[in-house]
């Protein structure tokens, strides 16, 4: 297992830009229950906002956001689970190391990081790039995963590879995947024109062009640009994916049995969602939002909120007996 300290004290809990000090549009009262934390698992600085009580559950974001993509749904969920929302690597004030970007070994982290937080078993919701993380942790550490709640990724190695030529829409969506999985000349094009490519990605993968509101573009487009490993690192979770498809097609050799959640927008992986899903777990419940795109946690928090609520209560109602 990983080793997991908390950094030192003093700078356990960063602000500024990119923590929950620095960033705008909060919901009323988030600070007053969420905190930033620095936690150092395997000599890597890990980011997590964490508030709120009761059992466990960690936020797992998409690309190319942070955990301010899951503001929106953090307060409410605080009032029944201890709500940890992580920058995993590469993402936000996180560590960019030069490796390390497959899902086993973010998978690996990130049970770190609760371990470190003082939670052995616990929920977990991933969305887009945090699905595939998500379901690398649960099936290599099915002990320590109790519900596991997905949204709006396409998993290499588990689904089938969409086509090369495919219509309009799908182009959209999934174009960025070849893009980024290219070596160096992704950054020096995107470099500068930060605004311009990740822009065009909300715009584009999103129900309407302004479902994702300009304030909240531009904390993800800041981050990205806050230097060029982050730039880097973005891109390096694409670069990671011939591992991925390698050790995904392992994973789904033996399916999860346990609860899944998957959860799409009507605009983007619709009823898709729920068929790929099922090749990798036993146990399935599905939901899709009407009038949402890809980017499920902010376009439709409402519809989201209540879909995790009923799909996690026996595991908060579990653990109130105990």
């Amino acid at each position: 297992m990983p080793h997991v300290t908390t950094a030192p004290t003093g700078g356990n809990k960063p602000t500024g830009f990119g923590s929950v000090t620095g960033v705008p549009n909060l919901p009323q009262g988030f600070t007053e229950t969420f905190e930033s934390r620095l936690v150092e698992v395997d000599g890597l600085l890990l980011h997590a906002v964490v508030g709120g009580r009761g059992p466990a559950l960690l936020l797992l974001c998409g690309w190319p956001q942070t955990w301010y993509a899951w503001r929106f749904l953090m307060p409410a969920l605080a009032r029944d689970f201890t709500v940890v929302a992580a920058d995993p690597r590469g993402v936000g004030l996180s560590d960019k190391p030069e490796g390390g970007y497959d899902s086993g070994t973010v998978a690996r982290d990130l049970i770190g990081l609760m371990e470190a937080l003082g939670h052995q078993r616990f929920a977990l919701v991933g969305h887009d790039v945090g699905m595939l993380t998500g379901y690398a942790m649960a099936a290599d550490y099915p002990e320590r995963i109790e519900r596991f709640a997905c949204s709006e990724a396409i998993i290499p190695g588990v689904a089938p590879s969409p086509p090369l030529l495919g219509d309009r829409r799908l182009n959209d969506l999934l174009w960025h995947f070849a893009f980024n999985r290219t070596h160096d000349i992704n950054e020096r094009l995107v470099e500068g024109r930060e605004e311009i490519y990740f822009g065009y990605q909300f715009a584009t993968k999103a129900a309407t062009p302004t479902s994702i509101p300009d304030y909240a573009v531009k904390v993800y487009v800041d981050s990205l640009k806050s230097s060029p490993d982050a730039l880097r690192a973005s891109f390096d979770y694409y670069r990671a994916l011939d591992e991925v498809m390698e050790q995904s097609a392992r994973r789904k050799q033996r399916k999860i049995t346990m609860p899944v959640l998957a959860v799409a927008g009507a605009a983007s992986l619709g009823d898709g969602l729920e068929q790929e899903v099922r090749l990798f777990a036993e146990d399935v419940t599905a939901r899709v939002i009407p009038g949402c795109g890809h980017f499920v946690p902010e376009e439709a928090p409402e519809a989201l909120l209540d879909a995790l609520s009923t799909f996690l209560a026996p595991y908060k109602d579990g653990a109130a007996k105990e």
